[in-house]
């Protein structure tokens, strides 16, 4: 009998788990999720260390702890959540110091309902901005 209220007590058990994880798995939106957090670090590689940070969201508004989610947001839907893209066009009429004081931006989250995890290295803070040109995904 024993055995018998368990294995009933364990159906039920997995029969309420089942139904809850079902409740859980449907989308909230009708958007793809778009969130992700942005640093600025000084230094390279795993000596970075984060000096700036700020969250992003896009969807369904544009939010979050950066300073202009609205503009950040719309130049990464213009690149399609390409961060390389964001690096195509420097501004060529302006020249940086040739020292070697590195500094990593990064964009950890989710664009469009896809994982982001992107890296990269500029010389110094002067070749970053010269290379983002008034871009405002990382001007936070």
């Amino acid at each position: 009998m024993r055995r018998h209220i368990a294995a009933v007590s364990a159906t039920a058990l997995l029969s309420l788990a089942c139904a809850t994880g079902a409740a859980e798995a449907k989308p909230s939106s009708l958007y793809a999720p778009s969130a992700m957090v942005l640093t600025i670090a000084k230094g390279a590689g795993d000596a970075a260390t984060v000096v700036r940070a700020s969250t992003l969201s896009c969807a369904p508004t544009a939010q979050g702890t950066h300073p202009n989610p609205e503009a950040a947001c719309a130049a990464l839907a213009a690149t399609a959540g390409t961060f390389d893209t964001l690096l195509a066009s420097p501004d060529t009429g302006r020249a940086c110091p040739m020292h070697y004081d590195p500094v990593t931006v990064t964009a950890d989250g989710v664009w469009q309902g896809s994982r982001v995890s992107w890296k990269h290295t500029f010389s110094n803070t002067c070749t970053m901005s010269v290379t983002f040109n008034g871009n405002p995904v990382f001007a936070f």
